[in-house]
């Protein structure tokens, strides 16, 4: 096969740092949900817009970026720690603190990209070394928890983000980008983050989780990441509410005629089942087919379920469970219903499970160690990033809609991306993004065809 041609060079023409309007010192003490994060790659985001047809400057006038640069000063006015940096908290050996003092900002990068936005937007497998240029570098550990990047392209833009997870959660971070883009378009700005880090710490029961999680602290290396390739591609999958609901009704026949419990099959589970069965299928190593376990790993949202009191949407931080739950290859991967059938019910098991022991701090505190025993057991774990419900495709900074927005960090983790589709308003339709090397992808590809193709034939 001959290799693939390099991709074009990115031409950096501005590199500046945006502070936010001036804010009073803060430091803003890790709970343990955040420091779990502290050594993970950063979440890397990608927006693309369709601009005024035309090539470079042409298509992009220096106005947008001058808005786009001033409006990131006005949102960072209420997201202000964002703006500050990791760090050791002065005077310990293992806490660490989000701190902001004036003068820190966000780097924020201005380049070009002989890329025309059309190739990069569109579902087929795309070369991931030819988007990676447009998210800007971060690194782990202690440090800044923000870069954003500006790429004009041919026919459109990129805004690219790189977001240290230890900073704050999914939820978080999309508030962060919508409050972004309304103050570019001048709507009316969202209710603003709370950044009360007391509201984690209420309960003394879960005081000694901080302290489990930091002594667990996992390194990069050890945590489980995909090999990353140079031929490594990203690829986008839809289903449809009738690829859905025809997956919901295929596991209620399965289950009768099996005379199995019918798991609680909603939109969600249908959608992580039908992939993470595909995705097995799709494997081809000779542990494949085994019945060892392999494992899905997806975050539930914790902020409605805090005790004593709830904590508000708008908590900016991390405040997100594992769900995490096993599946045997080989009854996964099987053909038709059965292997519908089995994924389902193991993801319908893991939010089962998930959401009653919500309140418990020993389920809580044994997160790390069940999620490093399924990686320990090399039978692979697939995650989840994003969400439907983080409307991605409503960021508009004054130039429409995304033309499509990818989470471009799952080259690296291997996770599986999860979007509500930019092409349906009436919600239910969820867009899947998959990386994976040339000949897995083309797997992948016809494993997921034959799944859709089934349901709809029976």
């Amino acid at each position: 096969m001959d290799p693939l041609p390099s991709p074009p060079q990115l031409c950096v023409l501005e590199s500046a740092v945006v502070a936010p309007p001036p804010a009073p010192e803060t430091s803003l003490p890790l709970t343990f949900f955040d420091v779990y994060w502290l050594n993970s790659p950063p979440v890397e985001r990608l927006f693309l817009y369709r601009l005024t047809p035309g090539t470079g400057h042409d298509a992009v006038p220096s106005a947008i970026l001058s808005t786009l640069r001033s409006s990131l000063s006005q949102a960072l006015r209420a997201y202000f720690p964002l703006a500050g940096r990791l760090r050791l908290t002065p005077g310990t050996a293992d806490r660490y603190e989000l701190h902001y003092q004036p003068g820190d900002g966000v780097a924020f990068t201005v380049a070009e990209y002989a890329v025309d936005v059309d190739e990069l937007a569109a579902d087929g497998p795309r070369e991931v070394a030819r988007i990676l240029p447009l998210v800007p570098p971060l690194s782990t550990g202690v440090g800044p928890v923000l870069a954003l990047q500006a790429t004009v392209l041919r026919g459109g833009l990129a805004i690219g983000i790189s977001l240290h997870h230890a900073a704050c959660d999914g939820a978080s971070s999309t508030r962060f980008l919508h409050a972004w883009a309304a103050a570019s378009t001048g709507a009316g700005s969202p209710p603003p983050p709370v950044i009360d880090r007391g509201l984690m710490t209420k309960d003394p029961s879960f005081s000694h989780i901080y302290d489990i999680y930091v002594g667990d602290l996992t390194s990069t290396e050890e945590m489980e990441y995909v090999e990353f390739s140079s031929d490594k591609l990203l690829a986008t999958f839809t289903l449809s509410k009738e690829d859905i609901q025809r997956v919901k009704d295929v596991v209620a026949a399965a289950a009768g005629e099996a005379g199995a419990p019918l798991p609680r099959c909603s939109s969600l589970v249908a959608t992580f089942g039908l992939i993470w069965s595909c995705y097995q299928r799709a494997k081809d190593d000779d542990e494949a087919s085994s019945g060892d376990p392999t494992y899905i790993l997806f975050p539930i949202d914790h902020r409605p379920r805090t005790k004593p009191d709830p904590v508000p949407d708008e908590y900016l931080g991390n405040c997100i469970g594992a769900a995490l739950h096993a599946a045997p290859k080989d009854q996964l991967a099987a053909p038709g219903a059965g292997g519908i059938l089995v994924a389902c019910t193991a993801v319908a098991a893991a939010i089962e499970e998930a959401m009653g022991h919500t309140t418990s701090p020993e389920k809580m505190g044994s997160w790390p160690k069940k999620i490093l025993e399924a990686v320990a057991t090399g039978g692979g774990v697939l995650s989840v990033a994003g969400s439907p419900r983080f409307r991605v495709y409503d960021v508009d900074f004054g130039f429409g809609r995304p033309a499509k927005v990818e989470i471009v960090s799952v080259a690296r983790t291997g996770a599986m991306a999860l979007a509500e589709s930019r092409r349906s308003s009436a919600g239910g339709v969820m867009e899947v993004g998959i990386s994976l090397p040339p000949a897995g992808m083309q797997r992948f590809r016809k494993c997921f065809d034959d799944a859709i193709s089934w349901h709809h034939h029976l």
